[in-house]
């Protein structure tokens, strides 16, 4: 039993000649519409190219929040941690 997700309004797109027939060839072998290649690749982006511009971009508002750590106490902690584990 399959569920229902809920969909957006259709959207316009318009796409690169050799993109479109790609997305086409794979969705004829799978079987499958275009809009199911292209929510799949999109999830994909999503899920990695996506998901690093988002944390770049919280990882930047940290900075201007002033969220950071200066680096020579980062390392100074990291070579106490070192010492200690040696001991």
């Amino acid at each position: 039993m399959s569920v229902k997700r809920e969909l957006s309004d259709p959207i316009t797109l318009r796409l690169p000649v050799d993109v479109l027939s790609e997305i086409e060839d794979v969705a004829r072998t799978c079987e499958r519409s275009r809009s199911w290649v292209i929510v799949r690749a999109l999830k994909s982006y999503l899920a990695n190219e996506g998901r690093e511009v988002l944390e770049l971009a919280r990882a930047r508002r940290a900075v201007d929040a002033g969220d950071v750590h200066d680096l020579d106490d980062v390392l100074k902690e990291v070579e106490a941690i070192v010492k200690g584990a040696a001991a």
